[in-house]
């Protein structure tokens, strides 16, 4: 079983793919742009600038995450692209939340001021979404690519992971029916 979680920055990603992965003894993939920025010893923004004049990090970033996922038979991958990259998942997620409460969980995980962190948070939704269409032709706000949308505004990582192994649940035992 693999699953794919897929959402903008701040829909919590991250948080509940970790969650799905342990819940149900996965193995994760969440290697993320801040980790590639590391491993080139480049501060975040700065290769999130070098990632629009080259396409080449994203298609490096994504390649390397797809293949993380199939080194193992079960797996999630976590990613803003998890659902169109992962085509043959066995379980699309798309995590949505507004633009305020995802500047706020940024704010609260990152600091700053929620007016600086919005305005953050838009500028770079607009230069991934740019970045996505140009390179793979991917609008990340059509969510039609997922089995499962999730509005996470009004729920907590808990209630969107039990949501998400309830629906893995769900597709084991029609498996196991056929």
């Amino acid at each position: 079983m693999r699953i794919a979680i897929s959402g903008k920055s701040g829909c919590g990603n991250t948080t509940v793919s970790t969650m799905v992965a342990e819940k149900l003894g996965y193995h994760l993939v969440n290697f993320t742009f801040r980790q590639m920025a590391q491993e080139r010893g480049v501060d975040f923004w700065e290769f999130c600038k070098m990632a629009e004049e080259d396409d080449n990090i994203d298609r490096e970033l994504d390649r390397r995450m797809v293949e993380m996922a199939y080194e193992h038979e079960n797996s999630v991958l976590g990613s803003r692209l998890a659902i169109w990259n992962m085509k043959d998942a066995d379980l699309k997620v798309y995590l949505s939340a507004s633009d305020k409460v995802r500047s706020l969980r940024i704010l609260k995980r990152e600091g700053g001021t929620l007016e600086e962190r919005m305005a953050q948070t838009k500028a770079r939704d607009s230069h991934d979404s740019a970045r996505y269409k140009r390179i793979y032709g991917i609008d990340n706000s059509d969510t039609s690519a997922a089995d499962l949308v999730i509005d996470t505004d009004d729920k907590t990582p808990e209630e969107i992971c039990d949501i998400i192994v309830q629906a893995v649940e769900k597709r084991l035992c029609t498996k196991k029916i056929k």
